[in-house]
């Protein structure tokens, strides 16, 4: 029987696309066929916002709001194992115990990081979490995720620095999208979207499959 594989989506900061990055990727695998479950972490639910918003055509994968938990948030994720292959978390920003407690069952943890000055400076907080939990659990692996990308200069002297934060990168990125906005304010994937979407949904499927590959790999 294969494991679960639990993937947690933190940032020590908000705004830099956590909740955006967990419900497409969660999506993009259930529509690949995988039984996927969304455990919103986060008080401001936005994952649970997001997931209620269709109308008509339910999201592709499970949603599940735990942010209740708190430091015993792992005790409730375990309890999902058995009927899911990936568990993706969407943990709150800040240090929470929400975040510290995901760590301790995730087998791989995403860090997604926009390339602006504050959110590369308030990540160092993410990774000393990160750095606190491997102490404990010595088999997770993480890695950062380059989001709302951009063809500035400043974005390629942040992406740049990013090499010296301690954290692989993954090479599929995502860039700032309409379609990401889209897909939430109508409770679904950009695959969902149509062929105004297709780039979108083909950066989705680049990085889905990358991710799989590196938990195939643990």
């Amino acid at each position: 029987m294969v494991k679960t594989k639990i993937i947690s989506i933190m940032n020590q900061k908000g705004g830099v696309g956590k909740t955006t990055l967990a419900m497409l990727l969660a999506g993009t695998w259930a529509m690949l066929g995988h039984k996927v479950l969304l455990v919103d972490a986060d008080p401001q639910g936005t994952a649970s916002q997001w997931n209620a918003a269709s109308d008509e055509k339910p999201f592709p994968a499970a949603v599940v709001n735990l942010s209740f938990a708190r430091e015993k948030l792992h005790k409730e994720v375990q309890k999902h194992v058995d009927n899911y292959d990936l568990i993706l978390i969407d943990c709150p920003p800040g240090v929470e115990p929400q975040s510290q407690s995901a760590l301790l069952v995730s087998d791989m943890v995403l860090v997604p990081i926009p390339p602006s000055p504050p959110a590369l400076w308030s990540s160092r907080g993410a990774k000393l979490v990160i750095e606190q939990a491997s102490a404990i659990n010595d088999t997770l692996k993480a890695f950062v995720v380059l989001n709302m990308t951009k063809r500035t200069t400043l974005s390629r002297d942040i992406q740049e620095m990013l090499k010296e934060f301690g954290l692989p990168i993954l090479k599929s990125t995502m860039k700032t999208r309409t379609a990401y906005e889209e897909a939430a304010a109508l409770g679904s994937t950009v695959h969902d979207l149509g062929s105004p979407a297709k780039v979108a949904a083909e950066e989705l499927d680049a990085l889905s499959k990358e991710v799989l590959l590196l938990l195939k790999k643990k």
